[in-house]
């Protein structure tokens, strides 16, 4: 018996890195997972590897900066699998720029896919948890969300307001749906190797008194706990994941 069985998971940007490791661990547990992501190829590799487990998994192709896509990813869940269980708003897009620098294009972008598009989700599956009764949707903020970084003003702006909308679910969905955010820190993903990898994350991993980079899947069982009657209990919570950087 699965942590997760008879449930249905939804999980954006889940063809690599924190998503696609929740995407295994939650399968692992019993869940019909369903992968977003913007590269079909990609996207069939993670379902291919879940169903050669034995467990259950799809794909939808939606590109979150396109806000017809997120209709497209709820309605194809319902399609499949009749309903939906948990939402996990992990999709995210970096954006290197200053507040002086950035433009407003950019900066819209990084707004819609970070932050928006988490707000649309929810209030896609939101009725569908609620005539259930039950239901848990987990938003992946950062600890940039916590302070300032300098040169990414938008990324930092996005996770700030994504703990705030967070807490904002949480009071207005419950006592139904349970709602919470996991702030990772510097962690393994392509996210990471597209500022420079490893050797850019050297500050935090020296902040850190376990003196290492985070794994995708350390991730993937915090969701996993965050999405299990173990967290039962707990909702409008921001969790760090970051080695204790800030302890």
């Amino acid at each position: 018996m699965g942590r997760l069985d008879g449930k249905v998971a939804i999980i954006t940007g889940a063809t690599s890195g924190m998503g696609r490791d929740t995407a295994y661990v939650f399968a692992e547990e019993g869940a019909k997972v369903v992968i977003t992501g913007r590269d079909e190829k990609r996207a069939k590799e993670v379902v291919e590897k879940i169903k050669n487990s034995g467990d259950e998994a799809s794909y939808v192709i939606a590109d979150l900066s396109d806000r017809q896509s997120l209709d497209k990813i709820v309605d194809e869940t319902l399609t499949r699998y009749g309903t939906v269980d948990i939402l996990f708003n992990n999709a995210g897009l970096l954006s290197i720029k200053s507040s002086m620098d950035i433009s407003i294009e950019e900066w819209d972008k990084i707004m819609q896919v970070n932050l928006t598009a988490a707000l649309l989700l929810s209030k896609k599956v939101a009725p569908i948890m609620k005539a259930k009764e039950k239901g848990c949707i987990i938003n992946t903020g950062s600890v940039a969300g916590t302070s300032a970084r300098w040169g990414a003003a938008a990324y930092c702006t996005s996770k700030h307001a994504i703990n705030g909308l967070t807490k904002a679910l949480a009071r207005e969905l419950g006592p139904e749906i349970r709602v919470n955010a996991i702030l990772p820190g510097a962690i393994i993903t392509a996210m990471l190797d597209s500022v420079g990898g490893e050797a850019a994350a050297e500050g935090m991993r020296e902040m850190s008194p376990l003196k290492r980079i985070g794994q995708g899947r350390e991730i993937g069982t915090t969701a996993l706990f965050f999405a299990t009657e173990d967290s039962s209990f707990i909702t409008g919570q921001l969790l760090r994941v970051d080695g204790g950087v800030d302890c």
